[in-house]
């Protein structure tokens, strides 16, 4: 047993979470690429890369989900209720250090 579960169930929650993960990561990037235009979203990309943690996260059920969730969360509160673009974000979000928007 996992957590007062059995391992099936642990499995069936880790797949579920998996699953809403694609599902809100696709909707979020086809709401950025509407927003932004792919051609602007491939121009203006940083190299940033995802830190170890996560990465780690698809291993816990939920937990990339949250992240995704984060990420809109900081979308709103710190970008556009601040009258910031959704390219600001998008900058911020794949960069390493702060970049000056055309």
């Amino acid at each position: 047993m996992i957590g007062g579960m059995h391992e099936q169930e642990f499995m069936a929650y880790i797949i579920f979470g998996l699953v809403l993960n694609f599902l809100f990561s696709i909707l979020f990037g086809l709401y950025l690429s509407k927003n932004i235009g792919m051609q602007e979203m491939l121009s203006s990309k940083g190299d940033k890369e995802q830190s170890l943690l996560v990465s780690l996260s698809l291993f816990v059920p939920y937990a990339k989900m949250a992240v995704t969730l984060y990420r809109v969360a900081i979308l709103q509160i710190f970008f556009l209720n601040r009258g910031y673009s959704h390219k600001e974000f998008w900058i911020y979000m794949t960069s390493n250090g702060l970049n000056k928007v055309d």
